[in-house]
């Protein structure tokens, strides 16, 4: 009676995910937690504000801010792309696009927010200003940090002290860039869309 021969196994070790990721992934959980806070509230107080100005009467859809900062997101990923190509030059051009039109949402942010005040609203004025300016004003402050990533990143390539080394950075800041556009979706909806009509 021949033995047959014992199975060969080919076991494949766990490994804990990189602990840069698993942190990317914990604050976007965390701050998506914080939005929804904030989302909640402000659909909560809609109409409810007892005197003026109302949503209808000030707010004007940003869609030129909101062209720009989705846009991003195609410009971020075609910067990832190029970086692993090693594609250095192509990877500034995209990443620094991506910080550009960021930026342009920022100011246009500002422009808004400027419009605003002229027409009476303030954080103090109404219901509505002090659930508007929290929401729209801590996704700009995500936009800030956002930017600030974007632009150490940038200025690294540029000096060529960035390298493959440097992969998984460039791909997590480009996972809060993601995170930061999913959420104006989320707060243009609630805030030009719901809050309007």
């Amino acid at each position: 009676m021949t033995e047959s021969s014992p199975t060969t196994r080919t076991a494949t070790e766990w490994k804990l995910p990189p602990i840069p990721k698993v942190g990317v992934l914990c604050l976007i959980a965390m701050e998506s937690s914080l939005f929804v806070i904030f989302v909640v509230a402000y659909l909560y107080y809609i109409g409810k504000s007892l005197n003026g100005p109302l949503p209808r009467d000030v707010l004007t859809a940003p869609i030129l801010a909101s062209i720009c900062l989705l846009s991003s997101s195609g410009t971020i990923v075609l910067a990832e792309h190029a970086f692993k190509a090693n594609e250095m030059g192509r990877f500034r051009f995209f990443w620094g696009i991506t910080w550009l039109l960021g930026a342009v949402f920022l100011v246009l942010t500002g422009v808004e927010w400027k419009h605003l005040i002229d027409e009476g609203l303030l954080i103090s004025t109404n219901l509505f200003g002090s659930t508007y300016y929290p929401l729209v004003g801590l996704h700009a402050s995500h936009v800030v940090v956002g930017l600030f990533l974007l632009g150490a990143v940038f200025l690294f390539s540029a000096t060529r002290r960035l390298d493959k080394r440097h992969l998984m950075s460039v791909e997590v800041i480009s996972w809060y860039w993601h995170f930061v556009d999913a959420v104006w979706v989320v707060v243009f909806t609630t805030v030009y869309i719901l809050g309007v009509y």
